[in-house]
């Protein structure tokens, strides 16, 4: 059995950076992207793996990083909220959360989008029913899901557009 207290280097590549730190053996993946990194994007809500403010995509499968160790995401592949905007450039989901009042205080916002990236990535036309089950896993206190989908679907929609054109 490891000494919680021990120090472990890990190796992470987070929204195609490369980063070498020093972490405590329980130090929290959250913990890591925030404290250490200074990637303040990913929220903290609960730590219990409950609200999904700390969605991010590890390894390409989306998970709540304050429910996995920063020393188990040594090696890993890692995509946050602050590498969704490419060279200051929102993304059509960004855009459309915007557009359609997707957000309110926003402290859900990136678990969100995370869930939302991940989701057009796998199926890019989702129903209503296939939107709410991919945030399933976000709480928002604020909105009541509404703009929130009509944010996604509307993503959905202009995406299409674009690829058809």
């Amino acid at each position: 059995m490891s000494d919680s207290g021990t120090a472990h280097a890990v190796e992470v590549t987070i929204n195609g950076e490369r980063y070498e730190r020093t972490v405590l053996a329980r130090q929290l993946l959250v913990h890591l992207l925030r404290d250490t990194l200074g990637l303040r994007g990913t929220h903290i809500g609960c730590d219990t793996g409950n609200c999904g403010a700390c969605t991010i995509i590890c390894d390409g499968k989306l998970i709540k990083s304050c429910m996995m160790l920063a020393v188990q995401a040594d090696g890993a592949e890692i995509e946050t909220v602050e590498g969704l905007a490419a060279d200051g450039e929102l993304t059509t989901l960004q855009k459309a959360f915007n557009e359609h009042h997707g957000l309110q205080c926003g402290y859900c916002t990136p678990g969100i989008l995370m869930s939302a990236t991940y989701l057009l990535r796998h199926n890019p036309n989702p129903a209503e029913a296939e939107i709410r089950r991919a945030i399933r896993g976000n709480l928002c206190r604020c909105t009541g899901y509404v703009h929130i989908v009509e944010s996604i679907r509307a993503a959905a929609a202009s995406a299409a557009e674009e690829a058809a054109r």
